[in-house]
């Protein structure tokens, strides 16, 4: 683990090769592998932690080391978020520590299918209405922060059903479009999105604005982000 989190860490969630085996572009009989770790509700003092679970919040971090299975690289498993009582998708906010993130956003209607290049200290909004599949592609490991609303739970279905993402992306020839989806528009690709319109400056360590109600209040009250050009 990188030296970013001092504190104590629970026990990891993980997740197997065989547990991704709906949404690998080749599935197969891999030995069962343990691909990434999810350190979930994790806070550095008390009062920090009552704050969070106070405003229905959950700071986590996620460990992917590097690899690939049939030359795909080595991935989250993707999913989408329900929506708020507002009637937006909750979004998310997230952080690379250490390494490099391709996060591959698409909307459910694939109107938009867009990769954000991430490196270290860059800071990623997850829309509103984008699912989402985190790739490390790269030789090192991956650390990633995320602030998320505690108020929902992640869909998954829609990606085990379609095999996956619109793309894969492998070590060798990049992107390969996923054949369950039929004709697809290609990928944009584009640099993590000056998130400054909603006052969080670039690089800024998202565990700071741990504490700041009015920062991160549009988790819980996506339609607080109607205003502003935060689409990557």
């Amino acid at each position: 683990m990188n030296k970013f989190w001092e504190g104590h860490l629970p026990a990891p969630a993980i997740r197997t090769i065989d547990d991704m085996q709906p949404v690998l572009a080749v599935p197969g009989a891999y030995p069962n592998n343990n691909l990434y770790f999810m350190y979930r509700d994790l806070s550095e003092s008390d009062s920090d932690k009552k704050w969070l679970s106070a405003h229905l919040l959950r700071f986590d971090l996620t460990r992917i080391p590097p690899g690939t299975i049939s030359g795909e690289f080595a991935k989250t498993k993707g999913h989408y978020h329900p929506e708020a009582p507002d009637g937006k998708g909750y979004p998310e906010l997230y952080q690379v520590i250490h390494g490099s993130a391709h996060y591959l956003l698409q909307k459910e209607d694939l109107s938009d299918i867009v990769v954000v290049e991430a490196g270290a200290g860059d800071v990623v909004l997850i829309p509103p209405e984008y699912g989402h599949v985190t790739i490390n592609p790269s030789s090192e490991e991956l650390l990633m922060s995320n602030i998320v609303s505690d108020a929902f739970s992640s869909i998954y279905g829609h990606y085990e059903e379609k095999r996956g993402a619109a793309y894969y992306e492998f070590e060798e020839e990049g992107w390969r479009a996923n054949p369950s989806y039929g004709d697809i528009d290609e990928i944009r690709t584009v640099k993590p999105k000056d998130l400054n319109c909603i006052g969080i400056p670039a690089k800024t360590s998202i565990y700071d604005l741990v504490g700041d109600d009015e920062k991160l209040a549009f988790l819980n009250k996506p339609s607080l982000l109607d205003d502003f050009d935060i689409v990557p």
